[in-house]
């Protein structure tokens, strides 16, 4: 083994260790990496940089503006209102409706993009329905990576695949050249999730609920006992606010000191902090008391803004690849920039107890704020965040629907005939979204996703290093001595089950950038064709149902459905083993070696 090598490895593991522990944000790890190789010389200045100019970056940077386009004009949420009505008539119908729509749409525009318009709509449909939003949001997820699988443009990690290989000297993936094995992935998934997944998945929610949206659900936020409050001079176990309102659990602090004691003891005075936890109704009477001030309010130097103008309590989902992915409120510096405050955060599906502005996020976890109008408005179109709440519907351009149809099915029927490349296509594409005004500048702007685009060009440089060094080859003659002997078809098996556990813990894309070199490697040592090993990694890295951090559309619905990591596993890991076993008996049928 070279000293090369052996550079490039330790970085694998360091990335592999980076991306698992999720110390820092995984697109800060690929640039940390891609800066390593550079200043160790494993790469040249151009190929450190030659991921920013990668077709597939700037392809899936353009298909984001493209689906901000279809959302911008109401060409999706369209058929979100058309689900909803239907989904009033029986929950299976509710499912099977719901994943056969969100399939189809995942297979031509980003498939988390096509959950994060959903994802309102679908908690709509559970109040509706009286339903348990875990019963749907679950379904929801797996469906868009059902149809995400199906097409090329469907998910960043296909473009991203078809771009390497490219590079390699193959043709690349062709626009329907997933679709067979897509398709089966599709029904067979549909099937399990009908017959026997749904039943798996935990309700939530009991059917006394007052409310079935996430609000409904407990948080913990503070209030401030101000001195005409009628609790003032009364002991906690008979004061009016622990008798008039159903607060389920009351911590007293005085002086910055928590106030130890029984209930029938501690007498409540003018400045107290309460520290409580209660459901979302239960913050609407706070918020009308006389002499109660939440804590945010009091920060102000005023009554509360709920006294001076009319606001909504609105819940918003902490995106995939927001900026508070990782970061405290207070680091994030977040009443500044924003200029209001979280009332209370439900955190990875559980009440948080501690001060609210020192937790660390993660996505999936649920903000709850007061805001007023305009502060709604500066809210929903934020990619940080995904509004869940019943607000206020955005008003989209429905006269600029058509043309956004047109182009979006313009780009990919291009493709699909080879008149003009996805990556051109894609450009022209959103060109024309902007001319006609379907979206501003600024909008298009604003629909791509930064992190995702620095991830990709991070590790593709990864994935040069490996294929450079001879890292690649090396560890190709591990795999080929432990398992080549077996048949091509038991590697197609042996690599969708290490790619599927994989991308458990690194991101899709990390994955494939990983293993692509290797897979070539290893059908050069096993003289076969590498592309049957290709579909296979490739596949299996858009596949993963059994954590909630695998895939972002799981991570999405995790504090919205009130998930817990083991209901993934129960749900997911059978239709991970389903899919594996379809793989392996499939791929080598549809790309022979």
């Amino acid at each position: 083994m070279t000293v090369e090598m052996m550079l490039v490895l330790g970085l694998v593991v360091s990335a592999v260790i980076l991306f698992a522990t999720e110390r820092f944000p995984a697109d800060l790890v690929a640039l940390i990496i891609m800066a390593a190789l550079l200043l160790s010389s494993l790469i040249t200045p151009e190929e450190a940089i030659s991921g920013f100019s990668n077709p597939a970056t700037i392809t899936v940077g353009a298909m984001f503006v493209l689906s901000a386009g279809l959302y911008r004009t109401g060409a999706v949420n369209a058929v979100g209102n058309a689900l909803a009505r239907l989904g009033r008539k029986s929950y299976i119908l509710t499912i099977a409706a719901m994943m056969l729509v969100i399939g189809i749409i995942s297979a031509f525009i980003n498939n988390t993009a096509a959950v994060v318009i959903f994802l309102p709509i679908v908690l709509g449909v559970a109040r509706d329905t009286h339903t348990s939003a875990s019963r749907l949001l679950m379904p929801l997820s797996y469906a868009s990576m059902f149809g995400g699988v199906c097409t090329l443009v469907g998910t960043s990690t296909n473009i991203l695949v078809s771009s390497i290989i490219e590079r390699r000297g193959l043709a690349p993936i062709g626009m329907f050249e997933l679709t067979d094995m897509g398709l089966i992935f599709f029904g067979a998934g549909v099937v399990y999730m009908l017959l026997a997944g749904i039943w798996l998945i935990p309700d939530r929610g009991g059917e006394d609920e007052t409310d079935k949206r996430l609000g409904s659900g407990d948080y913990v936020t503070e209030i401030i006992i101000q001195p005409d409050a009628r609790s003032v001079g009364t002991v906690l176990a008979q004061s009016p606010l622990l008798h008039e309102l159903d607060l389920k659990s009351i911590e007293v602090f005085r002086d910055g000191r928590r106030i130890d004691g029984p209930p029938e003891q501690i007498e409540l005075r003018e400045g107290d902090h309460l520290k409580v936890r209660c459901d979302l109704e239960n913050f609407r009477k706070i918020q009308q008391r006389r002499g109660i001030s939440l804590r945010h309010e009091s920060d102000q130097g005023g009554e509360g803004k709920g006294m001076l103008e009319e606001t909504k309590l609105v819940e918003a989902v902490i995106a995939p690849n927001s900026t508070l992915d990782g970061r405290s409120l207070k680091e994030a510096r977040f009443r500044s920039r924003y200029g209001f405050s979280a009332l209370a955060i439900r955190h990875q599906g559980r009440v948080v107890r501690e001060d609210l502005e020192t937790i660390v996020l993660r996505a999936g976890d649920v903000l709850l704020f007061d805001l007023g109008p305009r502060e709604i408005e500066w809210l929903r179109p934020d990619r940080t965040f995904v509004v869940i709440s019943e607000v206020q519907a955005p008003v989209f351009r429905k006269r600029k629907t058509a043309i956004a149809l047109a182009v979006v099915t313009a780009v990919v029927a291009g493709a699909a005939l080879g008149v003009v490349p996805i990556m051109s296509g894609a450009i022209i594409g959103c060109i024309v979204m902007v001319l006609a005004r379907c979206l501003s500048m600024e909008e298009a702007y604003e629909a791509i996703d930064w992190k995702v685009i620095m991830l990709m060009a991070g590790v593709v440089t990864l994935g040069i290093a490996m294929e450079k060094s001879g890292a690649a080859l090396f560890l190709s003659k591990f795999i080929v001595y432990a398992v080549g002997g077996a048949g091509p078809s038991v590697m197609v098996a042996v690599l969708y089950l290490f790619s599927a556990l994989a991308t458990a813990v690194l991101s899709n894309n990390a994955t494939v950038a990983l293993l692509i070199p290797i897979v070539f490697a290893t059908a050069d040592s096993m003289k076969i064709d590498p592309r049957p090993l290709i579909m296979a990694v490739t596949f299996a890295a858009s596949l993963d149902f059994m954590t909630p951090f695998g895939y972002q559309t799981n991570t999405l619905i995790y504090g919205p459905g009130r998930y817990r990591f083991s209901d993934y596993l129960r749900v997911g890991a059978p239709l991970n083993i389903i899919f594996w076993v379809l793989a392996t008996i499939f791929i080598p049928r549809f790309w022979p070696f």
